[in-house]
């Protein structure tokens, strides 16, 4: 029979510690392992099933609605300037027919997530420009697949850089309702608003051009807390389908582009420009 000593070590207490210490590096092991501790901390979302089914305004009308749309009166804005805004559900674009009504400027959809690019964006985006318009890409945002910086790099990657060639516009990000789930994409408003920073941030060093933002007001006040991080710098182009482009988001005073309808003639979606012909070429030149 064996008697423990004074001083002696207790095996029971040695036993409980080793299978502690084994569990712990086990944990330790799992937690470092792809797809374990990667994963908890840094879940996305799957990439967009259905990307060519998004466009600037596509969840707005859906969400919001969307009347018949016919041009605004001539009187709502004092100086303006006629444009649209298309993607890869418009297929190739009769840019000739839009100038002869008097389209001057146009925006095309370059990218969404980091791994979709519009299939007819040369067309459209090349097409717009030798017709003579002034032109800019814009991406459709997906903050639950991946960073800001991600799909700020893919979208400068993928068509939407910018030059001051005098005919190019900033890059437009388009924040709205989630096509594939949750409506604020399972962020909170402060996650949603660093999304946007981030995204915001990368593209000024990437261009050095601060970016245009597109949303809606009903969306940005239910999903950024009516954020007004961005009012002072990021230029606002608001979907509003109607005879004014209404309420606007917290932080901006005034819109600079206002899409009226996703009804016009040929291509579905018009824009409007809030100024002169010149003031459209001075936030190309930057």
């Amino acid at each position: 029979m064996s008697v423990l000593r004074s001083g002696s070590p207790h095996r029971p207490a040695r036993s409980l510690a080793t299978v502690a210490g084994v569990l712990l590096a086990v944990l330790a092991l799992l937690l470092g392992l792809p797809g374990t501790a990667g994963a908890t901390a840094g879940r996305h979302a799957p990439e967009p099933s259905h990307p060519g089914q998004d466009w600037a305004g596509s969840q707005i009308a859906r969400h919001e609605g969307s009347a018949a749309g016919i041009a605004p009166p001539a009187s709502s804005l004092a100086a303006s300037v006629e444009g649209v805004d298309v993607s890869s559900h418009n297929g190739s674009v009769a840019w000739s027919t839009l100038w002869n009504s008097g389209v001057r400027f146009a925006y095309v959809k370059a990218t969404e997530s980091t791994s979709y690019t519009n299939p007819s964006f040369a067309q459209q985006y090349n097409g717009s420009y030798n017709i003579g318009m002034i032109r800019g890409a814009y991406h459709f945002a997906t903050p639950d697949t991946s960073s800001g910086a991600a799909q700020a790099t893919y979208f400068v990657n993928h068509g939407g850089g910018w030059s001051r060639d005098g005919r190019t516009l900033p890059g437009a990000l388009d924040m709205e309702y989630n096509p594939y789930g949750a409506t604020c994409y399972g962020l909170s408003a402060a996650g949603l608003v660093n999304w946007m920073k981030d995204w915001f941030a990368t593209y000024k060093a990437r261009t050095g051009r601060d970016a245009v933002i597109y949303t809606s007001t009903s969306w940005w006040k239910q999903c950024t807390g009516n954020s007004t991080a961005f009012g002072a710098v990021n230029p606002l182009w608001v979907p509003r389908y109607g005879s004014s482009a209404g309420e606007l988001p917290a932080g901006w005073g005034f819109h600079t582009i206002w899409q009226y309808t996703s009804t016009g003639p040929t291509v579905g979606d018009h824009n409007r420009f809030n100024g002169a012909m010149d003031r459209l070429r001075a936030l190309a030149n930057g």
